[in-house]
């Protein structure tokens, strides 16, 4: 989702399958900027039947499911590590507690920081590797299981897996022909997420496109308060940006090709997709802070920025995937009337769907590693995390009741109903040197870019000289 790291040139399709059915759920659903609709349709049938149209209605069930059964865990110590921190760790903190009550295992969550890669490797050089990790990438599992790092689920995890997902998520977790891992967290990161009291107050209207996205940006500046808010002292944060342009404006054949390096960076459309971005970047009125206040934002602060203060806040408009919820929800603002979102704005003939995932895996052998691999590719794992918000599961038998709001479960619908059919974040399947390194690769060289975005073909060859050397290491 937010960082990257190895994956073969010759990664399989199911990787990154095409956009259109997830396109086509999510334009029912982000119409009117995914505003809470006949959420309150569903009278007292506690969402399991919904509103009118027999829709199940979200937010209107506290009942998580219960589906697996677990092994009896007592005394057995289980070390796991995420990115996550703030108000996802809290609530995967939430996860690994009913995992613990049910299994009477003893759990600790040690938080990896943001180059997994990087934590993972040197715990294993140490000896004393994590249990279970959750990683950010399909390409940081392949490495790891290229290099032995990983053990293959079991069997009643891989039954739970073919239970409830789809076969492009099963094939994200998988390596070589065999089963590492179960995405347990998946996200939109094709999403623009608006403060409407600044709307309302500077006369602007939600954009469909990008010429209109930028006019729109233009009209809010003018009224007196930043348009665009961007977190790019997280270098990930870039990587979703261009990746949105690049696939609406190239296609998605040119995506996957620029995926798995089979065109180079600096092809054409890599230039085309620079310069467009670089009519947001390179007008530093737009940016909240200018580029360089951009560039020492993180990415909480970006959306934090947005919404806090309502129509005194810092700026419109942020740029992120669903999980930006959580990070709204702390600002108090209401989901759905002080904050709502739109569809990244079309550069070429139609918006883009960029999607991303969290996939847990196995360090070490023993029950207990498996036996949270079998609850994370339960629904009953999901079902914690998604009553709290900002979570969006790709697990097909999750009640869509247990999401808080309509927002959130809209999303969720579209992601489940795209079934194989989708693509995957660009940067999170490349090398971990290339896509998912601060400091390196992508994420600085689109810093860099940030910072001076005038220099589209020096960009490019920088790149690609990062990539080449990736790609082939």
């Amino acid at each position: 989702m937010r960082r990257a790291t190895r994956t073969s040139p010759t990664a399989s399709p199911t990787a990154t399958p095409s956009t259109r059915a997830i396109r086509g759920a999510l334009s029912l659903v982000v119409a009117g900027g995914l505003a809470l609709t006949a959420a309150g349709c569903g009278g007292d049938d506690g969402g399991k039947k919904g509103g009118a149209s027999g829709e199940p209605v979200p937010g209107k069930s506290d009942v998580i499911p219960h589906t697996v059964q677990l092994p009896k865990l007592d005394g057995q110590k289980l070390k796991v590590t995420a990115v996550w921190t703030g108000a996802e760790q809290k609530s995967f903190t939430k996860v690994l507690d009913e995992f613990a009550k049910r299994t009477g295992a003893e759990v600790s969550f040690v938080p990896s920081g943001d180059d997994m890669s990087a934590f993972i490797g040197s715990k294993v050089a140490g000896g004393d590797p994590p249990d279970v990790a959750i990683l950010q990438q399909p390409g940081v599992l392949r490495e790891f299981a290229k290099k032995g790092w990983l053990k293959p689920l079991g069997a009643e995890a891989n039954a739970q897996l073919e239970k409830n997902y789809a076969k492009g998520w099963r094939d994200l977790g998988a390596s070589e022909g065999k089963q590492y891992g179960v995405y347990f967290k998946a996200a939109n990161k094709s999403l623009v997420w608006y403060n409407t009291k600044i709307f309302e107050a500077a006369g602007a209207k939600e954009p469909k496109n990008w010429q209109e996205f930028l006019r729109t940006a233009q009209a809010i500046a003018d009224y007196g308060v930043a348009p665009v808010s961007v977190g790019g002292a997280d270098g990930w944060t870039l990587t979703d940006w261009f990746e949105n342009v690049y696939l609406s404006q190239a296609g998605r054949e040119k995506y996957d090709q620029l995926t798995q390096h089979k065109i180079k960076w600096t092809d054409p459309s890599v230039k085309d997709a620079l310069t467009t971005l670089a009519q947001l970047f390179g007008t530093k009125q737009l940016l909240a802070g200018g580029n360089d206040g951009a560039l020492q934002t993180q990415f909480p602060a970006s959306v934090s920025q947005t919404f806090s203060g309502g129509e005194k806040a810092k700026a419109a408009m942020v740029f992120e995937g669903d999980f930006s919820v959580a990070t709204i929800a702390g600002t108090k603002a209401k989901i759905g009337t002080d904050a709502k979102v739109f569809p990244f704005p079309a550069v070429g003939s139609r918006s883009p769907v960029v999607t991303g995932g969290d996939v847990g895996v196995a360090l070490k052998d023993g029950q207990a590693a498996q036996a949270l691999l079998t609850f994370l590719a339960s629904p009953d794992a999901a079902g914690i995390w998604a009553k709290d918000g900002g979570f969006v599961s790709p697990n097909k038998n999750l009640p869509l009741t247990v999401y808080p709001d309509q927002v959130m479960g809209s999303i969720a619908k579209a992601v489940v109903a795209a079934g194989d059919d989708f693509r995957f974040d660009m940067s999170d399947q490349a090398p971990a040197a290339f896509g998912g390194k601060p400091g390196q690769g992508e994420w600085k060289q689109l810093q860099d870019f940030l910072r001076n975005p005038k220099d589209v073909e020096g960009t490019q060859q920088r790149l690609e000289t990062d990539a080449a050397k990736a790609f082939t290491g």
